[in-house]
């Protein structure tokens, strides 16, 4: 049989959950399939060893010459069942792929189980009643967002039901009532006991140093500092850190700084009022910004506590109030009108200092790249020989003024570039000494470098109208040559952003632009009209609208620095990111996966390390 023959007899199908790339059959219910088509499916399934115990749904694919044996164990007892594993047969290729979710905490889930079986299934009249429950509260309003565990069940929560023993749903106020007794009595929160002991900097102070932000140059003060660990660090290293608590360090110093680090406290007060108070409090020590963290987690690991006002009582006897990353995101900007910079996972920096915010963005779109081996393998000889004597005379200070100019994409200014004295001395200005390199290197490098500096910019831009950051009546010096160098004016820089951002809403765009840079590094792994995943390394590399929509996920996130791969999913809205143990190994294990959904302005965390077995990455040799 093949592909033509098969999408054939799949148009035949009117049995099954029908969705535009797929149909859901129950194993009660293939019999009804074309005769030819069932025969071939149940001798793959033999020729593979899937056993019949292995599978009780099959997924055929409208699109592609796949099918999938998914097992379903709970399907006719539980109102929403959970995929244990899958068999993915693709039958282009002759491969077969296994998935377990057996261990995972966001498994995906069925609904609608009655249109998965025959009208004369005995269960059939139960799975309707079930569906119409839900439908009764809205639960498929958007169908897009509801496909796996976690976010089924906030949904669920957030229409004011949970799911009982038998997996009906049910009002919370039943569970309240159920648990009155048990929350009656009056809780003492200890908020003492929150402060923990730490061997290493904090998440956050991480961040700055990482950005730069702990060389010396910056104050700091650490409001919450808890038991101090980040401060005697921060300070036996020469910086300007003052802190404050009110269980450990009541009398330590609160004064204004250019950084304040509200680290981890806001999660631990239980009263919402205080902890607006104390979010407010803060922001007015800092001069240039406030960095602040706060706790992540799903409904998964919340259920497992005591309810108590908005957060949950540990066995410790302390208060928490988790989040989820757009939850805590819009709680700091509505608190301050002002835009929240995800930086990590429950981390964000808030600017006061505008023009401090512009570098910070415009830093983080511009990658560096290597023009100096570049360089090295584009030598050439067009200048006099009077002029090459020059440059070899004072090689180092041409090669550090031609690094530069690559770096800029541009002729550097004389204080962008540290040796501008010596320079202009040797060849009488920056312009003369510019195009005596050109005669020595040729065009093609520096051509390439304004190019890719151009794209830098139109990312940069193009997420600040993402971000919907407010136009910027001031700017850095070296934002404003980039802009009049590359552009006509500064409205025509937004206008090429505006246009390059819509289109990354388009599908075909995404699967074109992935296709474009599979082909460009020859690196990675392209699944045909589904995904691209690559090395982060290669970011810089990539077509400015695919940095683009990669870049709109990640601005949901944050920084990228302790991750190895990506994947851009063409046609769902999604970048995933993935973190191994080392990269050095042969066969690194995945210890976290974080799938960023920008149609829901949600993420999905997947931590691998210590409750579930590391899947191991088999093919990483397609990613060198």
């Amino acid at each position: 049989m093949n592909f033509e023959n098969y999408k054939n007899y799949i148009k035949q199908i009117e049995i099954g959950k029908q969705l535009p790339d797929s149909i859901y059959v129950h194993n009660s219910a293939t019999s009804t399939l074309p005769d030819e088509l069932y025969c071939v499916l149940m001798n793959i399934a033999k020729a593979l060893k899937i056993q019949t115990s292995d599978w009780n749904i099959l997924k055929l694919y409208k699109r592609d010459f796949k099918v999938a044996f998914l097992s379903y164990p709970d399907f006719k007892e539980f109102s929403y069942p959970s995929l244990r594993h899958s068999y993915t047969v693709d039958l282009t290729k002759l491969s077969v792929r296994k998935a377990s979710y057996e261990n995972s905490e966001n498994p995906p889930i069925l609904h609608r189980k009655e249109t998965f079986v025959n009208h004369d299934f005995p269960l059939k009249p139960t799975f309707e009643e079930i569906t119409a429950e839900g439908e009764k509260i809205g639960l498929y309003e958007n169908p897009r967002s509801i496909g796996f565990k976690i976010n089924w069940e906030r949904l669920i929560s957030n229409k004011g039901y949970y799911l009982n023993k038998q997996g009906r749903l049910q009002p919370k106020a039943d569970k309240e009532i159920e648990q009155v007794e048990k929350l009656s009595a009056p809780i003492e929160v200890e908020r003492h006991r929150t402060a923990i002991d730490r061997n290493q900097l904090s998440s956050p102070m991480q961040i700055l140093a990482r950005h730069n932000y702990l060389n010396g140059d910056w104050t700091v003060l650490d409001y919450g500092c808890g038991k101090g660990d980040d401060l005697r660090e921060l300070e036996a290293h020469g910086i300007d850190i003052s802190g404050w608590d009110p269980v450990h360090y009541p009398d330590g110093e609160l004064i204004n700084s250019d950084i304040v680090n509200l680290g981890f406290v806001l999660n631990v007060i239980e009263d919402r009022e205080e902890r607006t108070e104390t979010l407010r409090r803060a922001w007015e020590y800092a001069n240039k910004f406030l960095i602040l963290s706060v706790m992540i987690a799903g409904e998964s690991v919340i259920s497992q506590f005591t309810p108590y006002q908005d957060g949950i009582i540990t066995s410790r006897k302390t208060f928490q109030k988790y989040y989820s990353q757009s939850e805590i995101r819009s709680y700091i900007e509505t608190t301050f009108d002002e835009n929240a910079v995800a930086v990590g996972q429950g981390i964000f920096i808030v600017f006061k200092d505008k023009m401090e915010e512009q570098t910070f963005l415009l830093e983080r779109q511009h990658i560096r790249r290597n023009w100096q081996q570049k360089t090295q393998r584009q030598i050439k000889t067009r200048e006099p020989a009077l002029q090459k004597d020059i440059i070899d005379k004072h090689l180092e200070l041409f090669t550090d003024f031609w690094e530069t100019s690559l770096e800029l994409g541009r002729i550097p200014a004389n204080n962008e570039f540290e040796f501008t004295e010596q320079i202009r001395r040797v060849t009488g200005s920056h312009n003369k000494a510019h195009l005596a390199l050109i005669n020595h290197f040729g065009n093609e490098l520096f051509d390439e470098a304004q190019q890719k500096r151009k794209d830098d910019l139109l990312v940069y831009f193009s997420l600040g109208l993402f971000g919907k950051r407010k136009p910027q009546t001031k700017m850095p010096d070296s934002l404003k040559r980039d802009i009049k160098y590359f552009y006509n004016s500064y409205n025509d820089a937004i206008e090429q952003s505006r246009e390059a951002l819509f289109s990354v809403g388009d599908p075909e765009l995404i699967e074109t632009e992935c296709n474009k840079a599979y082909d460009q590094i020859q690196s990675g792994e392209l699944t045909k009209g589904h995904s691209y995943t690559f090395h982060k390394k290669y970011l810089g590399d990539l077509p400015p609208e695919l940095r683009i929509y990669i870049g709109c996920a990640t601005q949901l996130y944050g920084d990228l620095e302790n991750f190895h791969l990506i994947k851009a999913h063409m046609t769902s809205g999604k970048v995933s990111i993935m973190r191994y143990d080392d990269w050095s190994k042969d066969v690194p294990l995945l210890v976290e996966r974080i799938k960023i959904k920008m149609r829901d302005q949600d993420i999905d965390f997947f931590d691998y390390d210590g409750k579930y077995e590391p899947p191991p990455l088999e093919n990483k040799v397609l990613f060198l």
